[in-house]
C-alpha cells in the first residue's frame, strides 16, 4: 500500500496496528441561526476509497449529492441523525451537537473499533476515539461523514422553505448572511429559528 492517499494516512495507520472498523464522525449545522444541527457516522471496508470525496464545504451542491449516494453505496454502515431547535435551545448547541453524534453513532448496523470525530473527542465515548482539527480536510473518512451530513441537513432546509418561504431558506440553509437577519427582523422568528441564537439580532431591533 505505497500509494495512500493523504487524507487516508490517518486511517492507514490505525489499520496497521490491527483495527478495521474505523467511524467516522462529523455534523452539519452548528452555526446557523436556524434548523436542526445533523450529524453523520460512516465506516468502511479497510482502503476502500471515492476519489474526490473531501470537506462538504469545499465541494458544490452538484458533487456533494452524487458523492452522498456514492458514500452510502460504498460504506459497511452508516448512521444520520439530527437534533432540532427546540432541543438545542434547551441544552445549547455544543451538547446537540455530542447528541447528534450519539444518535448516529446508534444507527450504525456494524459495531466501531475506533472513532475519528471532527473537531474535539466525543465525552463519553464507548470506543477509542481521536479528535482531529479540521478532521474533514485530513480524514477521508470524517468527509464521508461530513457529506453525508450536510446533504442531510441542506434537503431539510429545503422542506423548511416550503412552509416559510419568505426567510429564503432555499438559499442561505439557515446561517446568518446579512439577508436572513433581515429577513428575521422583518418578519420575526419563525418556529424554526433558533430562540438562543437570535438574542443579539433581536435585542438590536429593540
Amino acid at each position: 500500500m505505497s500509494d495512500i492517499p493523504d487524507n487516508l494516512s490517518i486511517e492507514h495507520l490505525i489499520w496497521q496496528s490491527g483495527i478495521t472498523r474505523i467511524v467516522g464522525i462529523d455534523e452539519a449545522g452548528r452555526g446557523p441561526l436556524a434548523g436542526p444541527v445533523v450529524a453523520a457516522a460512516v465506516i468502511f471496508e479497510p482502503y476502500a476509497y471515492i476519489e474526490g470525496v473531501t470537506d462538504s464545504k469545499k465541494l458544490s451542491a452538484a458533487r456533494r449529492e452524487r458523492y452522498f449516494d456514492l458514500i452510502k453505496e460504498h460504506a459497511i454502515a452508516y448512521g444520520i441523525a439530527g437534533v432540532d431547535n427546540v432541543e438545542i435551545d434547551r441544552i445549547n448547541i455544543r451538547q446537540a451537537t455530542f447528541k447528534a453524534m450519539r444518535m448516529a453513532l446508534g444507527r450504525l448496523k456494524q459495531t466501531p473499533e475506533y472513532m475519528l470525530v471532527d473537531g474535539e473527542e466525543l465525552p463519553g465515548g464507548l470506543y477509542q476515539q481521536e479528535g482531529l482539527i479540521k478532521g474533514d480536510s485530513r480524514s477521508f473518512t470524517i468527509a464521508a461523514a461530513s457529506i453525508l451530513a450536510k446533504v442531510t441537513r441542506d434537503k431539510m432546509l429545503l422542506d423548511f422553505h416550503e412552509e416559510f418561504p419568505q426567510y429564503g431558506f432555499d438559499r442561505h440553509k439557515g446561517y446568518g448572511t446579512k439577508e436572513h437577519r433581515q429577513l428575521i427582523l422583518q418578519h420575526g422568528p419563525c418556529k424554526w429559528h433558533r430562540k438562543t441564537f437570535l438574542r443579539k439580532l433581536l435585542g438590536e431591533k429593540n
